[in-house]
């Protein structure tokens, strides 16, 4: 069975250090590190992670992963200004669009956030989605890591 391609915002890393999120993205990336998922982050993510503390800019070097880095493209940045175009989120979400539009162009399984007000949001999820159908891109699982750890019983 292939393995899942899960794309990681900037707000999945800095979880793992924030006591609200920590145990779940904790999970979540022993996974990777197990290698149950690929995991894939993105150039934007890269210089999001810029001006983060180091122990958040050096985390997953620090952890022996090595993920897919996939890069912003005419075609990511497109797509994104369709989201815009329609409103599913304000101009100032430009970068929360670009990590949707990144990963349905690179075709991951699921992007992992924890930006409830702009990415992981029922009503945003349908807009994004909506876009991506008429665009003619599949639609795009968007998930909290929450959703993609297994709670054993």
């Amino acid at each position: 069975m292939r393995k899942l391609k899960i794309y990681i915002d900037t707000s999945v890393i800095g979880g793992y250090y924030d006591k609200e999120f920590e145990i779940d993205t904790k999970a979540l990336f022993v996974k990777f590190i197990n290698k149950e998922y690929e995991l894939i982050i993105s150039d934007l993510t890269q210089r999001e992670l810029i001006g983060a503390p180091e122990n958040i800019k050096t985390l997953i070097q620090k952890l022996g992963l090595f993920p897919e880095v996939v890069s912003i493209t005419a075609e990511a940045i497109s797509l994104a200004e369709e989201y815009l175009k329609e409103k599913v989120v304000g101009e100032t979400s430009k970068d929360d669009c670009l990590h949707i539009a990144i990963a349905t162009t690179n075709k991951v399984d699921i992007l992992v956030s924890w930006n409830f007000k702009h990415i992981v949001n029922i009503k945003r999820i349908h807009g994004y989605n909506a876009i991506n159908i008429l665009n003619g891109y599949p639609v795009i699982e968007i998930r909290s890591p929450k959703d993609i750890i297994d709670y054993e019983e």
